[in-house]
């Protein structure tokens, strides 16, 4: 299982939440942000379908997997 962490951080002039690199909207409060990570948090979390996927690997080849939907990662909100 994976494990994904949410980070609070301030962001043009306000306050976001960052995964990986990648920012939320700006809110104008700290708890703002972290209410609205909590919620993405937790959206991530949820079961979905099983689907087929398709991808290219490092290697440029193509590749087809089945995604288990109950394949989800646990999620923290740290900041």
């Amino acid at each position: 299982m994976t494990d994904i962490t949410y980070r609070i951080v301030p962001h043009d002039g306000g306050w976001a939440y960052t995964l990986d690199g990648v920012f939320s909207e700006t809110f104008a409060d700290r708890r703002a942000a972290v209410a609205a990570a909590r919620r993405a948090a937790a959206e991530q979390e949820l079961p979905g379908e099983n689907v087929g996927i398709m991808y290219e690997d490092a290697n440029g080849v193509w590749r087809e997997e089945l995604s288990d939907g109950d394949d989800r990662p646990t999620t923290h909100v740290e900041g």
